[in-house]
């Protein structure tokens, strides 16, 4: 089974704040499930959205 990230993993893998991550699963711009309360990203859908430029930073 594939491993699901926390949103403190995914931000420090991109090097972004808790409260980023949050607004990319919001927004949609990163995939992401509904744990209960909490939100899980699967490394496919982390390595999907780097892979098309999302984890770069300006």
């Amino acid at each position: 089974m594939e491993e699901m990230l926390t949103v403190a993993e995914v931000a420090g893998i991109l090097r972004v704040s808790v409260r980023t991550v949050y607004n990319l699963l919001e927004a949609g711009a990163l995939r992401g499930v509904r744990v209960g309360r909490a939100w899980r990203v699967l490394e496919s859908a982390l390595e999907d959205f780097i892979a098309k430029g999302g984890g770069e930073r300006g």
